[in-house]
């Protein structure tokens, strides 16, 4: 749909009406759009600004290419990246604007939209009238199973290795893992939220509080621990529990098996690493 007019902030309103002269200028680009938050209404002085341009057909393939030409035209960028994805540039510019752009061609049109957007130019009228009927973006459901199987599975090599660090106390590396098997939880988490969301299995903290209530969160928050023996133990146990909580049903229901023998196996060294710290002998157990 094609939003109304949001009010916005001067700076970014600054940068949208240079966006629009700039595509005015450029033969190649036909219309220009705002899409994201601040076309939907869910802005605020945080969000960043998604500029999109479609291009001819015979342009698109040059516009692609001089892509980071046009974001300089636009300001000063100290960061520019496509994150292999060949039609969205991200880049920060000088002036602290996080801005995305994104490029389409003419005949690509019925396609590439899934909900609000907002024209700012539209040299042919091609946009005129047209709605683009809301298509939730989705991984094929084999991928997306595939992505459940790996968080269910690669948990406890990571716990393996959260034992075998804790146990030598290297506690920069036990760190690290327990930041690893929080991050399964949160996939889990969402998955169990919706099994089609997206952010699971790539950056699970990215907008986690919107993607899921914060009560299902909760159970995890204690697991920010200090780097210190006992409170990280205490803290992978939490991990585990919840992870216990969440895999089974979750490969129940998706037909993954569940792998209970490793559960049952390094679970049992987790145990004994929580006995071992009655050895004066060896360092830095405390738990």
């Amino acid at each position: 749909m094609n939003s109304q007019d949001l009010p916005m902030l001067p700076d970014h309103q600054l940068l949208v009406d240079h966006f629009v002269a700039v595509c005015q200028a450029d033969e190649r680009v036909i219309a220009a759009l705002l899409v994201g938050s601040h076309a939907s209404g869910r802005a605020d002085a945080d969000s960043d600004l998604d500029l999109c341009v479609i291009t001819t057909d015979d342009a698109f393939d040059d516009f692609l290419a001089g892509r980071q030409d046009f974001i300089r035209r636009l300001g000063e960028p100290l960061f520019m990246d496509d994150f292999g994805v060949v039609n969205i540039m991200l880049s920060i510019l000088s002036d602290g604007t996080d801005a995305d752009l994104i490029v389409h061609h003419e005949s690509q049109l019925p396609h590439i939209f899934h909900g609000p957007y907002r024209v700012l130019m539209d040299k042919k009228s091609i946009l005129a009238e047209r709605v683009f009927p809301w298509q939730p973006e989705t991984r094929p459901e084999a991928e997306q199973l595939e992505i459940l199987r790996q968080q269910i599975y690669y948990f406890w090599h990571d716990m393996y290795h959260f034992i075998t660090a804790l146990s030598r106390g290297q506690l920069w590396w036990a760190q690290g893992e327990l930041e690893i098997l929080r991050a399964y939880c949160l996939n889990l988490t969402r998955l169990q939220h919706d099994f089609s969301d997206r952010g699971a299995g790539g950056e699970p903290y990215f907008k986690v509080d919107q993607a899921v209530a914060i009560e299902q969160l909760a159970p995890l928050q204690s697991t920010l621990c200090p780097m210190e023996p006992g409170a990280m133990f205490q803290a992978v146990v939490v991990i585990r529990r919840r992870y216990q909580e969440l895999a089974p049903p979750l490969a129940q229901a998706h037909g993954i098996a569940y792998p209970a023998d490793l559960d049952r196996l390094i679970s049992a060294r987790l145990e004994k690493l929580r006995d071992a710290h009655m050895n004066p002998g060896i360092q830095n157990r405390a738990f």
